[in-house]
């Protein structure tokens, strides 16, 4: 067996070679145990969140002491459970959460993927073990408060939602020996859990929380709830106040919170929220988040990133030939590399893009200028085409 071995550290996926040939009568090689092991059960070894932790000063050297932290997981292919009302009558049937199983595969290398200018995802991760150490210690909780509830704002596409599940599926992860029976993330939909049909009943929401409390009892599994759109809670609160609404709207709302105070109770626990629009949130509700964290669109520095990764991938899978290296924006080699130069003057043109329209880029751009060439472009094609696409506003054409 052959780990092909970098001579530095960095973040990024360990390529794993089985030798398959004797080196000395070029006969088919017997595998070893560990070799056959490797085989049926590693799909692949990965160092990950090197380069975002704030002492991280540049790559590592093999020959350097450096200590890693192992973790080993299985994960799985199961797709999320859907729960529904189910109230009988005329009343529509909303879904009203999804459940899904960590470690999943829909999420592998989302958190990776997932590129912001401040140390949000080392914050968040030190966060969540904090809330942890904090509870097996017996912290009292009437002396320090925290209440397990994050809450991340700012506009559409700028990675919120995506954060919250990549985040999800990294404490599965870290926390899997502690959770032998692995992780549930429960997704809500503030919006529909809010719409005119749960706004005529409380029990609706009671049965969705019976349910969620239901898996939290089993203290050997990680549960992540996700509420999107957590502005909603607002908009339900004004209704119910202004008369528009029926007046028990507002008891809903306040059944909610109160359910979310009593979630806090739990050590396997964790409330994370996001929502687009600041003015809106409720401030009952902002009272009992922990972090209130704003995700705004990409600096320069993290378009770059973005759009560099995006084009990394592109190489990786030979829609772009040869593969060539192209420096990360802090570098020594960017300012003289003609490739980091031009994709630096394409990230400054790029300013107010989320995260989610500049990765929708590079595949318009080879849709509208590059589909006609058969086989694979170079590097300079398709930059060529990303400042073209920029500069013709091809995001228009996708409503970006």
């Amino acid at each position: 067996m052959i780990i092909n071995r970098r001579p530095i550290i960095q973040d990024g996926i360990i390529p794993i070679q089985l030798s398959s040939l004797s080196s000395e009568n070029n006969q088919q090689h017997q595998l070893s145990e560990r070799e056959e092991l490797i085989v049926k059960h590693v799909k692949q070894i990965k160092i990950v969140d090197l380069e975002q932790h704030p002492a991280y000063n540049g790559p590592i050297l093999f020959n350097q002491d450096v200590t890693f932290i192992i973790h080993v997981f299985k994960s799985t292919d199961e797709e999320p459970i859907e729960e529904t009302t189910d109230e009988g009558g005329d009343v529509e049937e909303v879904t009203a959460c999804k459940q899904s199983t960590l470690p999943n595969d829909s999420f592998d290398g989302l958190w990776e993927s997932l590129i912001f200018d401040e140390n949000v995802k080392y914050n968040l991760l030190e966060y969540a073990a904090t809330t942890m150490r904090f509870s097996d210690l017996g912290v009292d909780q009437n002396l320090i408060s925290w209440n397990r509830v994050v809450l991340l704002y700012g506009p559409p596409g700028t990675g919120k939602t995506s954060l919250c599940k990549g985040l999800a599926q990294k404490l599965a992860i870290r926390m899997s020996h502690r959770y032998p029976s692995g992780g549930t993330l429960i997704e809500i939909n503030s919006h529909s859990l809010f719409s005119k049909w749960f706004s005529e009943s409380g029990k609706l929401v009671m049965k969705l929380f019976k349910k969620i409390f239901e898996i939290v009892e089993d203290e050997e599994s990680f549960v992540c709830v996700l509420m999107d759109e957590v502005e909603s809670l607002t908009a339900a609160r004004k209704s119910a106040l202004s008369g528009s609404e029926p007046s028990d709207s507002i008891r809903v709302v306040n059944a909610l919170l109160t359910q979310l105070d009593q979630l806090k109770r739990y050590k396997n626990v964790l409330i994370l929220t996001t929502s687009n629009i600041t003015e809106a949130i409720d401030l009952a509700f902002v009272d009992r988040a922990d972090i209130k964290q704003y995700i705004g669109p990409p600096s320069a520095k993290g378009r770059y990133s973005i759009l560099r990764s995006c084009l990394v991938e592109l190489m990786r899978v030979s829609v772009i030939k040869p593969n060539v290296i192209i420096p990360k924006w802090t570098d020594k080699e960017a300012p003289e590399n003609s490739y980091a130069l031009k994709l630096k003057e394409i990230a400054e043109s790029c300013e107010g893009l989320s995260g989610r329209s500049l990765r929708k880029l590079p595949f318009l751009s080879h849709a509208f200028y590059l589909n006609h060439i058969n086989g694979s472009v170079d590097l300079s094609q398709y930059l060529n085409a990303i400042d073209t696409a920029i500069k013709n506003k091809i995001l228009n054409l996708s409503g970006d």
